[in-house]
């Protein structure tokens, strides 16, 4: 069950990363952001009010607030990485904030068998290669670098951090819940300095006629990254911690896929053997 949620978790991500890079060709990322969890909030508190999952607020929901701060920090650190380039090498690079939720796992007594230990470094290193690392001819900013694994980091401790939030079906409605808001609060702010500072809120092209037009797709990356949320805490809680965060880590591998799918974007060399170990080590981690 645990690899099955977390596999989830991977596909529900690599969907929304998809859907999100396809909705900021038109919408300002930021924007994307902040719409995209206002909607994923709205449907969540009707799902929280249908469900009476009020009656489990208590001192976890401290970690759904920690985990909508710290993930919308680390989405806003990867966008301006993003934006320093190349995407090719950041790309990949945020895969790698499974690290946290592994050490935590490491740290807290899990003990993987060998097989999965080996599962462990091949899905990892298929996720890396899997974003088509740009490894010759490139200049990298250290700003961009840094940028990057301050994000992967985030990412890391937000797998972490919501795992920890809820120990039942409905209290995981109501910390996912506190998360977005959460969210959409920090986001919201950081618009608002962004538009101040000269920024834009609104395509140039279309306004909001572009964004109402997008509410559909924006929703649907809302909620897909609510329900991925969902299945990964569902994943480290049903199981080994290193093995549910390493699986649900395989997410930029469904965005490659589907970019490959959807808009004929032909896989490098490179990401097809990535694409390949990744299943590799994902067989060998849910081996017993």
């Amino acid at each position: 069950m645990t690899a099955l949620l977390a596999l989830a978790t991977s596909l529900l991500w690599g969907l929304a990363d998809f859907g999100g890079g396809l909705l900021t060709r038109r919408i300002p990322a930021l924007t994307v952001v902040v719409a995209s969890q206002v909607l994923a909030t709205v449907v969540l508190a009707f799902v929280v009010l249908a469900t009476g999952a009020w009656d489990q607020a208590g001192p976890r929901l401290g970690y759904a607030v920690a985990a909508g701060v710290v993930g919308t920090a680390a989405m806003l650190c990867f966008y301006q990485a993003l934006a320093l380039g190349p995407m090719g090498v950041v790309s990949p690079l945020g895969s790698l904030g499974v690290a946290v939720p592994v050490g935590i796992g490491l740290m807290l007594g899990e003990r993987p068998g060998l097989l999965q230990f080996a599962g462990i470094a091949v899905a990892v290193m298929g996720v890396v290669l899997a974003g088509g690392p740009e490894l010759r001819g490139t200049s990298v900013r250290r700003q961009a670098i840094m940028l990057t694994l301050v994000a992967a980091v985030g990412f890391g401790a937000v797998m972490a951090l919501i795992a920890e939030a809820a120990t039942s079906i409905s209290g995981l409605f109501l910390a996912l819940l506190v998360q977005r808001i959460t969210n959409v609060t920090v986001g919201g702010a950081a618009l608002y300095v962004s538009v101040r500072r000269g920024g834009r809120a609104l395509p140039e092209e279309g306004g909001a006629s572009v964004v109402l037009s997008s509410l559909p797709a924006l929703a649907f990356v809302g909620l897909a990254d609510v329900a991925a949320n969902g299945t990964y805490s569902l994943a480290a809680n049903s199981g080994p911690v290193t093995v549910a965060a390493v699986l649900a880590s395989l997410y930029p591998v469904v965005t490659v896929l589907a970019a490959f799918a959807f808009l004929q974007e032909r896989l490098k060399g490179i990401q097809a053997a990535g694409a390949g170990l990744a299943l590799v080590g994902t067989i060998l981690l849910a081996t017993r």
